[in-house]
C-alpha cells in the first residue's frame, strides 16, 4: 500500500508527538512554596490577585541528577520576573511567561522568589489565577533533541509544498523512527501518554503511576543513534539540495511601552524580557538579540542598574545591539517636526553616553504610516537606513518594493528595508515554516541576496526563547530552506548599502501612508490636543528664553526633562489613541504638568524680556511673537479679555504697547445669524450650518452647499481593530445633526463677535461658538463636546467653491499634495488622512483652508473639506472620548494658493497665539532681537545648546521653495555655522540659502 506524501506527514507528526511525553527521565514537584510570605500549595488559587506579588519556594536535586540536564518549570498563574538564588547566594533573574517556562538550574540547592502580575503578555487578566506548576525536571536532552528536530523536519516537508526533496525529508525521519527502541511497558505507557489530547478524551482513564519511567540506557543509546544519523543524512540531502535564500536573524522582543497594560507593567516587562536574553546570550555565543528605544534603558538605569551594566558588556562584545537613534518608537503622521528631531536628538545623545555609539538603522516596525520629513532628520542625525514592516499591512495596495530608497519631502534618501513574514510579522519564529515564506515573499532577491527576520515573542515582550537558538543550529544543515544566521543589524544594512551602491534600486518618494488604521489620526482626541499643547508650550518657552538671552539675560537651561516626556507619549500605541484607559490617565497627567512647567518657563521669560527693555511709565502691555511669521495684534489678556487691533508685530519681535493703543480695526458688526469684519462676510441657516462666507476682498462666494455640517456615522464598527481602524463604508449611513436646541448672538464688542449654537444627538451635546475678530482672516469655531455614545463617529464637512484635483496638506515640515479624486486605487485608498495644522483647496487665484488646533484626521474628496472630531470605540478603552473635551477649527477663504493666502501663518496664530502681559514700568517701542531675511521660513526652534554654549535657531523652508535666506543677529553675537540636528557642524552646508523644504540650524552665541 503507497501513502500519499501528505499522509505520511500526518502519520510522522503523530508519532512525533509521542516523543514529547519522554522528555522529562525524572519530576519533583516543589512543594515549599509560599504566597506573600503564607504557605500555598500547587494548585491552589491567589488568596489575592491586584497588583504585583510574590512568591517563594526551593528544592534541592537528587544527587544523581546530572546539573547540566535539570531543568526548573514554573507557571506560577501570571507573567513573572523570577530570581533563583544558587547555594552561594548568587541571583540569577528571568522572565516567566507562557513561552518562557523553563530554566537552567544553576545549583543543587536553590531557593525561587517571584514578582508576578496575574496578566498575560497582552495584558489580559487571569480572571482566577492559580499556583499551576512548580517542579524540576531531568531533562532526557537526546529525547528532547530529537522531538524538535523531527518537527523541524516536518515543518520543512509541509512548506516546501511541491519541492522534490520533500519525499526524500520524509524517508530519514521515518527511517529515524523505525531505529528507535521505544518502552511498552503498560502501566509507566499510559502514565506518560495520559496528558496527551487524545488520552485526555477518554472517559475514564486508568489509575496511573505517579513517577512512570523515562527510557533505559539502550533505548536512550537509540535516540543518540537517531539523532547523529538524522544529522548526517540531512547534511548530505543539503549537498543534494543547496539552501535557496539567505537570511539574515536579529534575536527581537517587540515591547510597547504602553498598550493592553499600563506603562508600571512595561517597566517589568523590559527587566522580564532583558534577563531573559542575556540569559541566552550565556548559552549561545552565536545569538544576537536588538532592542531599540533610549528611554528603556534610561529607565532600566532607575530600575535595575545591574542589568544595564549586563547589557553594556553585552554590547560593547556585541551580542546586544542597540539601535533606533530614537528616544521612543514613535507616531511619524502627528508629531511636529522638531518632536521628530528631539526624537532623534536625545535618543542618539543618549545611546552615545551609555554604549559609546550612534545608530545608523532607524527601527520603527510598528508604527501607522511614516512622515516624508523623516529622512531628511535621519540623515541629519546620523542615520542612513530605515526599516519597518508595517507598510506590508496596507489592505488595497502592495507597496512595491522590499529594499529601495526612500526619498523625503526635500530630497533626503535613506536606504529602506521592509520584510514580509506571514508569521506574526516582526515577532517572527525560528522555523522552516517561518523563513520559506519570508524569503518568498522577498521581492528584491534579484538585487540582494538577504533579507532580514527579526525572531521573538513580542509585543508584549518575552522576545527569544531556548528553543529558538537550538532550532537555529539544527537548521544550518537542512536542505533546500534559505540559509540563517544570526546577524547585527547594523551589519545587514551596511552590506545591503553596498549593493545600493552597484545596483539601481526603486526609489519612493514622499510620506509612506498606510492604508490601515486610518483612525489613529481621530481616536483619544483629549491626549492629541494635551500633546500639541505640550509640544507647542515648550517650542514657546524655549524661544522666549531664547530671546530673552538675545537681550542680555541668562543663558536658558535645556529643557530636555521636560522634552523626555512628551517624547514618551509619542509612543505608536499612546498618541495615536490605541491603549488601554489607564495609559491615557498616565499620559494627561504627565502631558498636563509638562504644560504647566513650560508655561511657568514662559512666564519668567517674559518678566526677563521685559527686565531687559527701556524703563518708562504707563499702563501698557508687552507682546511678543514667538514665530517667524508677522502677527497682527491679536490678544487675549490676563482678564480674559480679547484685542483685535490695527497693527503687526514682527517675526519673533516684540512691543511695549500703551493699552489705550491697542483700538480695534473697524468694520465689525454681528447679528443673530451674521458675522461681519472688513475681510469677511458670514451668514448662517436656520439649522445653524454656515449658508455663506463671502471673502471681501475678492468678492468671492467661498462656499458651495452649506459649512460646517456636523455628521454622525453610527455605523463606526470596523472589522478588526476597533480604536485603530475605520471602514470606507462609514458614510454609509451618517445622519447630519440638524436640530438646534439653541441659536444666540453672546457677544457683538468692538474687538470680537461671537454666536453660540446648542445641539443635542442622543445622549450627547454639541456646543459650538462662532467668532469673528475685528481685524480676523479666519471664522473660528470653538467647539465643546459631552459626548456620551459609543462607536459613532463625528465629522465636520465644508462644501467650497473650488475646484482642484490635489489640495495641500500640511505635515512634519512641510506640506505634502493628496488626491481629491479616486481614480486609481491608491487614490480611493487615500479616504481619511493625516495634516496637522491646516488642509487646503486652492484654484489659482483663490482658495479656502480649514485650520485646527488640536485635530489631525481630514479628507479631500471633490470639494469638500472634511475634520475628524470625534470617534468613541470601545476597545481596548470602553470609554475613549467619554466626557468633556474642547478644541478651535476655523474656517479661512483666501486669495491665491495656501501659501500666498498665508494659510500657514493664520494656522500658528491659532495654535500660538501672541503672548502678552500687563507691564507699567517699561518704555513703549519695538524691537526684533533676532531677524530674518530672504524668502519665507517658519520657525521649528530657537533653544538653548544641550552643551550649554549659546542657542540653536532651526528653520524650514514650508512651501518647496528655494532663495536666499540670512539670519541677522544683535550686536556682541555672532553666527557660529550651520550645525545638523544633533548640533554639530555641517561644514559642507552653505551658511545662507534653503533649499526646497530643507530643515536648518545655526549655532549662535555671545562674543
Amino acid at each position: 500500500m503507497t501513502l500519499t506524501l501528505t499522509q505520511r506527514l500526518d502519520r510522522i507528526r503523530v508519532r512525533i508527538a509521542e516523543l514529547e511525553h519522554w522528555r522529562s527521565r525524572e519530576t519533583i514537584e516543589i512543594d515549599s512554596w509560599t504566597f506573600e510570605g503564607e504557605p500555598i500549595a500547587l494548585g491552589d488559587s491567589w488568596p489575592r490577585k491586584d497588583g504585583t506579588v510574590r512568591f517563594s519556594g526551593a528544592i534541592t536535586l537528587p544527587g544523581h541528577w546530572p546539573l547540566d540536564d535539570a531543568r526548573l518549570v514554573l507557571d506560577l498563574g501570571g507573567e513573572s520576573l523570577i530570581t533563583i538564588a544558587d547555594e552561594t547566594g548568587n541571583e540569577t533573574r528571568l522572565g516567566l511567561d507562557p513561552y518562557h517556562r523553563e530554566f537552567l538550574v544553576p545549583s543543587r540547592s536553590i531557593r525561587i522568589s517571584s514578582e508576578t502580575v496575574a496578566r498575560l503578555p497582552f495584558g489580559e487578566p487571569v480572571r482566577h489565577p492559580r499556583l499551576e506548576r512548580g517542579a524540576v525536571i531531568w531533562l532526557d536532552t537526546a529525547v528532547d533533541r530529537l522531538w524538535l528536530l523531527l518537527r523541524q523536519i516536518t515543518e520543512a516537508a509541509e512548506i516546501l509544498d511541491g519541492h522534490e526533496v520533500i519525499p526524500h525529508l520524509l524517508d530519514v525521519a521515518e527511517h529515524a523512527m523505525r531505529g528507535l527502541d521505544w518502552p511498552s511497558a503498560t502501566a509507566a505507557y499510559v502514565a506518560r501518554t495520559a496528558p496527551s489530547p487524545v488520552q485526555q478524551k477518554i472517559w475514564q482513564l486508568p489509575p496511573l503511576e505517579v513517577s512512570p519511567e523515562g527510557l533505559n540506557q539502550s533505548q536512550r543509546a537509540s535516540v543518540l543513534e537517531a539523532y547523529e544519523a538524522l544529522v548526517v543524512q540531512l547534511k548530505q540531502l543539503r549537498e543534494r539540495f543547496p539552501p535557496q535564500g539567505e537570511i539574515a536573524l536579529t534575536g527581537h522582543a517587540h515591547i510597547d511601552l504602553a498598550w493592553l497594560w499600563p506603562y508600571s507593567e512595561t517597566r517589568r516587562k523590559m527587566r522580564r524580557t532583558f534577563h531573559t536574553a542575556l540569559s541566552l546570550m550565556e548559552q549561545s555565543s552565536d545569538f544576537r538579540f536588538n532592542q531599540s528605544t533610549a528611554h528603556y534603558y534610561a529607565q532600566i538605569a532607575e530600575d535595575d542598574p545591574g542589568l544595564l551594566a549586563r547589557i553594556i558588556e553585552r554590547a560593547k562584545a556585541g551580542q546586544w545591539e542597540t539601535l533606533g537613534g530614537m528616544w521612543v518608537e514613535p507616531d511619524t503622521n502627528m508629531p511636529t517636526g522638531e518632536s521628530l528631531s528631539r526624537q532623534i536628538l536625545y535618543g542618539q545623545r543618549y545611546f552615545e553616553k551609555t554604549f559609546g555609539v550612534r545608530h545608523t538603522v532607524c527601527w520603527l516596525p510598528d508604527c501607522f504610516g511614516f512622515s516624508g520629513a523623516l529622512p531628511q532628520l535621519l540623515r541629519q542625525g546620523g542615520m542612513n537606513s530605515f526599516f519597518t514592516i508595517k507598510v506590508n499591512w496596507s489592505e488595497t495596495n502592495q507597496f512595491p518594493a522590499d529594499l529601495f530608497w526612500w526619498e523625503g519631502l526635500d530630497g533626503s534618501r535613506v536606504l529602506a528595508h521592509t520584510f514580509d513574514n506571514p508569521m506574526q510579522g516582526y515577532n517572527g519564529f525560528v522555523r522552516p515554516d517561518c523563513f520559506v515564506p519570508t524569503w518568498k515573499n522577498f521581492r528584491q532577491k534579484d538585487k540582494h541576496e538577504t533579507t532580514l527576520l527579526a525572531v521573538g515573542y513580542g509585543d508584549g515582550g518575552g522576545g527569544v526563547t531556548p528553543e529558538m537558538i537550538m532550532r537555529e543550529e539544527q537548521l544550518r544543515f537542512f536542505p533546500a530552506l534559505p540559509q540563517a544566521r544570526w546577524t547585527r543589524v547594523h551589519d545587514f544594512f551596511k552590506n545591503a548599502h553596498d549593493t545600493a551602491a552597484k545596483k539601481d534600486l526603486t526609489v519612493w518618494q514622499g510620506e509612506i501612508y498606510l492604508e490601515l488604521h486610518r483612525a489613529t489620526l481621530t481616536s483619544q482626541s483629549a491626549v492629541k490636543r494635551l500633546h500639541r499643547k505640550a509640544e507647542r508650550s515648550l517650542v514657546t518657552a524655549e524661544t522666549l528664553a531664547g530671546l530673552a538671552y538675545l537681550l542680555g539675560g541668562e543663558q536658558p537651561a535645556s529643557m530636555e526633562r521636560s522634552w523626555r516626556v512628551v517624547l514618551k507619549n509619542e509612543f505608536h500605541d499612546i498618541l495615536p489613541g490605541s491603549s488601554i484607559a489607564e495609559v491615557y490617565v498616565d499620559a494627561a497627567n504627565e502631558l498636563d504638568a509638562v504644560v504647566a512647567e513650560a508655561r511657568s518657563t514662559q512666564m519668567a521669560a517674559m518678566k526677563s524680556i521685559a527686565a531687559q527693555l527701556p524703563v518708562g511709565e504707563g499702563n501698557n502691555v508687552l507682546v511678543v511673537n514667538p514665530s517667524l511669521s508677522e502677527r497682527p495684534i491679536r490678544l487675549t489678556l490676563s482678564d480674559g479679555s480679547t484685542i483685535s487691533a490695527d497693527g503687526q508685530i514682527a517675526p519673533l519681535g516684540l512691543a511695549v504697547l500703551a493699552s489705550k493703543a491697542l483700538q480695534p480695526k473697524t468694520g465689525l458688526s454681528a447679528g443673530r445669524d451674521y458675522l461681519e469684519n472688513a475681510v469677511l462676510k458670514v451668514r448662517l441657516a436656520n439649522d445653524g450650518s454656515i449658508a455663506s462666507i463671502l471673502h471681501k476682498p475678492t468678492g468671492r462666494e467661498a462656499l458651495e452647499g452649506c459649512g460646517n455640517r456636523l455628521f454622525v456615522y453610527p455605523a463606526d464598527k470596523p472589522r478588526n481593530w476597533d480604536a485603530w481602524d475605520v471602514e470606507e463604508d462609514y458614510v454609509a449611513r451618517g445622519e447630519e445633526i440638524t436640530h438646534l436646541d439653541s441659536l444666540e448672538l453672546i457677544e457683538n464688542g468692538p474687538h470680537r463677535a461671537a454666536i453660540k449654537i446648542v445641539r443635542t444627538w442622543r445622549h450627547s451635546r454639541i456646543t459650538q461658538v462662532l467668532s469673528l475678530g475685528a481685524n480676523a482672516r479666519r471664522l473660528d469655531i470653538q467647539t465643546e463636546l459631552d459626548w456620551h455614545d459609543r462607536r459613532v463617529f463625528l465629522r465636520t464637512l465644508t462644501g467650497v467653491a473650488v475646484r482642484h484635483a490635489r489640495a495641500t496638506c500640511e505635515c512634519a515640515y512641510g506640506v505634502v499634495e493628496r488626491p481629491t479624486h479616486s481614480n486609481t486605487s491608491w487614490d480611493a485608498a487615500m479616504f481619511e488622512a493625516p495634516a496637522h495644522r491646516f488642509a487646503d483647496l486652492s484654484e489659482p487665484g483663490f482658495g479656502v483652508a480649514i485650520l485646527n488646533d488640536a485635530k489631525y484626521g481630514h479628507s479631500v474628496r471633490g470639494n469638500v473639506l472634511g475634520l475628524s472630531l470625534l470617534r468613541a470605540p470601545v476597545y481596548p478603552d470602553p470609554l475613549a472620548d467619554e466626557g468633556i473635551q474642547t478644541f478651535t477649527y476655523s474656517l479661512m477663504p483666501h486669495e491665491g494658493s495656501w501659501y500666498e493666502g498665508g494659510v500657514r501663518e493664520e494656522a500658528e496664530d491659532l495654535n500660538q497665539p501672541l503672548l502678552a502681559v500687563a507691564v507699567a514700568d517699561r518704555a513703549t517701542g519695538r524691537w526684533q532681537p533676532l531677524a530674518a531675511v530672504g524668502i519665507d521660513a517658519a520657525l521649528s526652534a530657537v533653544k538653548p545648546s544641550e552643551d550649554g554654549d549659546g542657542l540653536i535657531v532651526r528653520v524650514y523652508e514650508p512651501a518647496g521653495r528655494r532663495g536666499n535666506f540670512e539670519l541677522r543677529l544683535p550686536p556682541r553675537w555672532q553666527n557660529m555655522g550651520v550645525v545638523s540636528i544633533l548640533e554639530e557642524p555641517m561644514e559642507k552646508v552653505p551658511n545662507a540659502g534653503l533649499r526646497p523644504f530643507e530643515v536648518k540650524s545655526w549655532r549662535i552665541a555671545r562674543t
